[in-house]
């Protein structure tokens, strides 16, 4: 009965966020976890539908296996597109001209090196809101130019954590090696698990977030 009401719980959220259209979006709920399928018109979309599932109490994992079908009537072919794609990114001053887009049937892989986690995230936000894309694979690097030492990473993070007024920073274990940060232990929401991940993304040198938090309710 709880999978049934966290189904339930899901769909309503779908049905309430004006950012999703959910008439072609099934919802199932087991032991927790809820798998989204379906199809949606942009990547955009599907990532919102993703938060949307996130944001309900409950909810302990979210596989989307949603498919995205952009409109086949106004289809660019790949090189207009890939300009498309390629103006978007220079028009936004969080993404370095290091980064690179190719196209191939709709789809874009974006490659080049970044300093920072958020600028390979702007740069995957931003091509999925490119009209007509059908998909985005994000083959960014980030950038290994700072070394860091793995002592102040932690207590850089740590002190992050505990600044945050989301977090308890008591359930949260940092640890570092080299340029890869370990979180282990415990969020009560999806909202403080990516709050955490966030943090620790944020320390300077940061390549890789092995992400253990368990969400619980």
């Amino acid at each position: 009965m709880i999978d049934e009401q966290l189904a339930r719980d899901v769909s309503d959220e779908l049905h309430w966020d004006p950012k999703v259209d959910n008439r072609d979006i099934a919802v199932c709920v087991s032991a927790g976890l809820v798998t989204l399928r379906g199809t949606v018109g942009s990547p955009w979309e599907k990532r919102e539908a993703n938060r949307a599932a996130q944001r309900i109490r409950g909810v302990l994992g979210v596989e989307n296996q949603i498919q995205v079908r952009p409109p086949t009537d106004d289809r660019l072919e790949d090189a207009d597109l890939r300009g498309d794609v390629l103006q978007a990114l220079m028009l936004d001053a969080r993404i370095p001209t290091s980064v690179d887009a190719t196209v191939k049937d709709g789809g874009v892989t974006l490659s080049g090196p970044v300093d920072w986690r958020y600028q390979l995230e702007a740069a995957e936000f931003v091509a999925a809101n490119v009209p007509r894309v059908a998909s985005v694979q994000n083959r960014i690097l980030l950038s290994s130019r700072i070394q860091p030492d793995a002592a102040d990473v932690e207590i850089n993070i740590r002190r992050a954590i505990r600044r945050n007024a989301r977090l308890d920073a008591d359930a949260i274990v940092v640890t570092a090696s080299g340029s890869t940060v370990t979180l282990t232990g415990t969020v009560h929401t999806w909202d403080e698990h990516e709050a955490a991940v966030d943090a620790a993304w944020a320390a300077p040198g940061v390549r890789a977030v092995d992400d253990r938090l368990r969400v619980t309710y």
